[in-house]
C-alpha cells in the first residue's frame, strides 16, 4: 500500500467529514471475460511505454480482442504467492485521514466524485447514476482480463463497472512521470476514471474501441472528455458532502489547479514518447497531448458542467 507521503500540495479534506469506505473494496469474485479496458488520466500510461519501447499492442488480449477485460478477485501480494482475501479499510474513517493516508485520500476523492455525479448526470443528462466501486490493491490482483497492476496504471473496466487503482501508482505518477507530487493530482486521476463511468452510463464510451489510435482518434476523444468530466467535478468539489450532509472537501486553491495540470501535462502521449526516447508521433496517440489533456481539463473545471465536454463533435481537440 502506498506510503504516508507529505506534499507540500494539498487539497484538504474537512477533518470531521467521514469517510465511506463501502465504495472501495480489496477483493471480490471470480474471473469471466467481457469488455475492453479503458485507460486513464494515468491508466495505459506504462503500457503505452511499453508498446513504444518494444512494438506491438500491449492492450490488446491474447486472443486478439483487442483489449483486457477482467473481475475483481482476491489480491495476490507482489504478484506472485501471498494471496489476501481483502483489505482493512478501517484506518480510513475522517476526512483528517484522508488529509494524513494515500489510501484514505483515494477512498475520500471517490466518495467525492460518487456524491457529485449521483445528483448531477440526472440533473444534466436525465440518467441515473450508478455507483461504480473502486478495488484498491497492493502489488497486482488477478482479474478475468489477466494481471491489474502497477504497470497498467489506474483503469476502468466496462463490464465490470469498477475502476482499478495500486495506491502504490501515485508515487510513479511523480518520480517516473513528472507530476508535481501535490494531492489533487492524485485525485485528478480518480476523476477521469469516473470520468470514464459517466461515460459509460452515458453510451458513449464504445467510441474509445471504434477508433483507438490517432490525433483525431474516439480513443483521444474519450479521454480528453474524461479528462474534462475531472474538470467538472473539481468546480463542484468542495460542494459535495459525506453520508450525514457535511462537506467533504474545501474550497480549491490555485496550487490544487495546478496540481492537476502537472499531472495531466506529464502524463500525455507527446510527453510520454519524448521521455521515452520515441519521435512524437500523434498517429499513435490514445490519450492526447499534455496541451490538450490540460485544456480540457480546464475547459470542464471553468464551464463546471458536462456541456462543456463535447469532444466527440469538437471541431478541433
Amino acid at each position: 500500500m502506498a506510503g504516508q507521503g507529505t506534499y507540500t500540495l494539498a487539497m484538504s479534506f474537512r477533518g470531521k467529514a467521514r469517510l465511506d469506505t463501502s465504495q472501495v473494496t480489496g477483493g471480490g469474485r471470480g474471473g469471466r471475460r467481457g469488455g475492453a479496458v479503458i485507460g486513464g488520466g494515468a491508466g495505459g500510461v506504462v503500457l503505452l511505454i511499453l508498446g513504444l519501447i518494444f512494438g506491438g499492442n500491449v492492450l490488446g488480449g491474447p486472443d486478439g480482442s483487442g483489449g483486457l477485460v477482467f473481475d475483481p478477485t482476491d489480491i495476490i501480494e507482489g504478484g506472485a504467492g501471498g494471496g489476501l482475501s481483502g483489505m482493512d479499510f478501517s484506518q480510513c474513517q475522517t476526512g483528517a485521514d484522508a488529509n494524513a493516508n494515500d489510501t484514505c485520500r483515494v477512498i475520500g476523492a471517490v466518495n467525492s466524485v460518487q456524491d457529485y455525479w449521483s445528483e448531477a448526470l440526472p440533473a444534466d443528462a436525465d440518467r441515473q447514476y450508478r455507483e461504480a466501486k473502486t478495488v484498491i490493491y497492493s502489488g497486482s490482483t488477478e482479474s478475468g482480463c489477466g494481471t491489474a497492476s502497477a504497470a497498467t496504471g489506474p483503469f476502468y473496466c466496462p463490464p465490470e463497472e469498477m475502476i482499478y487503482i495500486d495506491a502504490a501508482f501515485f508515487d510513479e505518477l511523480t518520480t517516473t512521470f513528472g507530476a508535481d507530487g501535490g494531492t489533487f493530482a492524485q485525485m485528478y486521476v480518480v476523476a477521469h476514471e469516473y470520468g470514464h463511468h459517466v461515460q459509460q452510463l452515458l453510451g458513449v464510451l464504445g467510441a474509445a474501441q471504434q477508433d483507438r489510435e490517432g490525433a483525431d482518434s474516439g480513443s483521444v476523444r474519450i479521454e480528453l472528455m474524461a479528462d474534462c468530466l475531472a474538470g467538472v467535478w473539481a468546480n463542484n468539489a468542495s460542494s459535495t458532502e459525506d453520508e450525514s450532509g457535511q462537506a467533504l472537501l474545501e474550497p480549491l486553491t490555485q496550487d490544487d489547479i495546478d496540481s492537476a495540470l502537472s499531472a495531466a501535462s506529464a502524463i500525455g502521449d507527446d510527453r510520454i514518447q519524448s521521455s521515452a526516447g520515441q519521435r512524437v508521433n500523434p498517429e499513435s496517440w490514445t490519450h492526447g497531448s499534455s496541451e490538450q489533456r490540460q485544456r480540457w481539463f480546464l475547459a470542464g473545471y471553468d464551464g463546471g458542467t458536462m456541456n462543456s465536454c463535447n469532444t466527440l463533435d469538437a471541431e478541433q481537440l
